[in-house]
């Protein structure tokens, strides 16, 4: 049932087509960037995008914060409130059950689907945004201080000191797996509606008026009371992982409020999925 799943998944144009959409954008970008030399001034635009100019190693970090507050959480919401609900408007729900499929099986294998759609489409969105930083930009260190080239180290921390080439690769691996944790967060709230209704497009657009509404909460200072609590209060904690020292308060609170809303989110899909009377 997973391979099968994980098929559907892959044969679907839709898929890529949204996958290449969310690697062109940020590459469009980097090409204005590159064309013009302008970048926005550091504290505004998207997050390390100033920083490339002068190196393009951080362009994967700088193409996560483009694709981050709206296009891949949309992504995301797309695909996952199209697993059961897609399928229940076909009637392919129905015929899939009446087979000696279990439905906890099932919900499962397309819980394993989309964790695998949320994973390549962040890791795409890095890997594309490497070697358009790296052509576009170039990789030459960059000078630190007053002392001029500091020995390998091609990029500036948001704390401004110096990083190495494993200190990009491991940071940069750690916003990603911050990002994508985040993701499924995103993903676990559209399940969880997509078993509530047979229409897909409203399971996605629920979660994204949860996502809408936890957005707004988290700007209000009256409504500082529950922000810790809100799934959008830690989406950019993984901006710490480009500090010197890394900050991980924010982070370690960001991975368990996602695991929460994980947790909640997919044991009330489970409950209403197994007990649901399949009508189409």
């Amino acid at each position: 049932m997973i391979r099968v799943e994980l098929g559907k998944l892959a044969r679907r144009p839709r898929s890529w087509i949204t996958i290449s959409l969310l690697c062109l954008l940020p590459i469009v970008v980097a090409i204005f960037v590159a064309v013009t030399h302008v970048a926005p001034p550091p504290g505004q635009g998207p997050a390390l995008l100033s920083a490339v100019l002068s190196n393009g190693s951080l362009f994967p970090a700088a193409a996560l914060a483009i694709v981050l507050p709206i296009f891949l959480p949309v992504a995301v919401a797309v695909v996952a409130g199209d697993a059961d609900a897609g399928e229940a408007s076909s009637g392919m729900l129905r015929y899939m059950l009446a087979r000696p499929v279990g439905r906890t099986r099932l919900l499962i294998a397309k819980l394993i689907a989309l964790v695998a759609f949320v994973l390549v489409a962040v890791l795409a969105v890095a890997l594309t945004s490497y070697v358009a930083g790296r052509a576009l930009f170039g990789d030459k260190p960059v000078a630190i201080g007053t002392n001029g080239i500091t020995a390998n180290v091609i990029a500036t921390s948001l704390s401004g000191t110096g990083l190495t080439p494993a200190d990009v690769l491991i940071r940069t691996a750690g916003a990603v797996t911050f990002i994508a944790v985040s993701m499924l967060g995103v993903g676990a709230i559209a399940l969880f509606l997509s078993t509530l209704t047979d229409s897909s497009l409203a399971a996605a657009l629920g979660a994204l008026a949860a996502l809408i509404t936890s957005g707004v909460l988290v700007a209000l200072n009256s409504a500082a009371a529950v922000s810790p609590y809100l799934p959008t209060r830690y989406w950019l904690a993984w901006l710490d992982f480009f500090r010197e020292p890394i900050l991980w308060r924010d982070i370690d609170r960001g991975f368990a409020i996602q695991g929460v809303y994980l947790l909640v989110f997919l044991a009330a899909a489970w409950a209403n999925f197994a007990t649901k009377d399949i009508t189409s």
